[in-house]
């Protein structure tokens, strides 16, 4: 059996960082039974992890950083989460008033609040190839479309000339999806080059709306976009951990879950 009396600060952090990941939550008591510490050294413990990335702070505890897994292109990955997605989708779409002008971004959950929306009197301004081809022939939409590198994979454009043309449009609403959201670390994507011009679409929006399934939380990418404080509102499914959520409505940003 394992003696965790005798070990360093650091030793001891990178067992606890080791044991949260077999076990999924720890709470406080747990840690200083296990660990044979205080409660004021295990907040310490506790806070420098989640300073350094490592683990996630919860309500009396802790449960730990996922890295996001790679990226699929969109065709592939269409099928994965489908019924949380559509639902998703569905709630997004009903933020969104007659008239407004809206920015859709790339990504499957965002072709999904798309699929609720061509039947409004609305303006969209998109970088993403299927959302354009979804609604270039809707009478009732006034389309305004981004050109710029064409990333296949994503089947979205990019790069300078579209961050360039984001300059100059203003919208109500942006609904952008994102790879990985976590509390400390924020929005972060897998792919560098596009960073640059997620950060202009976020520019371009009164209001930036989020929407991401629960296998995006508490998840980690390479790329750093924005804080969570960038981020007006939220909507995911029922599977999203409630502390999260109580998380963001604390810090201002109202979620919806459905």
């Amino acid at each position: 059996m394992t003696t965790f009396d005798s070990l360093s600060s650091y030793e001891r952090q990178r067992e606890l960082t080791r044991l949260l990941e077999r076990v999924g939550r720890l709470s406080v008591l747990q840690i200083c039974e296990q660990f044979k510490i205080s409660e004021a050294t295990a907040r310490r413990d506790l806070e420098t992890l989640s300073e350094q990335g490592r683990v996630q702070r919860v309500h009396g505890g802790v449960i730990p950083v996922r890295q996001a897994t790679p990226e699929m292109p969109i065709l592939q990955r269409s099928r994965e989460s489908e019924k949380e997605k559509k639902r998703i989708g569905r709630t997004a779409a009903g933020l969104v008033q007659e008239g407004e002008t809206v920015f859709l971004g790339s990504g499957t959950t965002v072709l999904q609040v798309a699929q609720n929306l061509i039947d409004r009197s609305i303006t969209v301004i998109t970088n993403s190839l299927p959302v354009i081809n979804l609604m270039s022939e809707k009478e009732n939409i006034t389309l305004i479309s981004l050109g710029g590198i064409l990333r296949d994979s994503e089947l979205s454009f990019i790069g300078h000339i579209t961050e360039q043309a984001l300059a100059e449009v203003r919208t109500d609403k942006v609904f952008i999806g994102i790879r990985a959201i976590s509390l400390k670390q924020g929005l972060t994507n897998d792919y560098l080059t596009e960073t640059l011009t997620d950060r202009a679409i976020l520019d371009a929006g009164r209001e930036i709306i989020v929407v991401a399934d629960h296998t995006k939380v508490n998840t980690v990418s390479a790329a750093f976009l924005a804080p969570i404080t960038a981020i007006h509102t939220f909507v995911t499914d029922s599977e999203t951990p409630v502390d999260f959520i109580a998380s963001l409505q604390e810090r201002g940003i109202t979620v919806h879950v459905d």
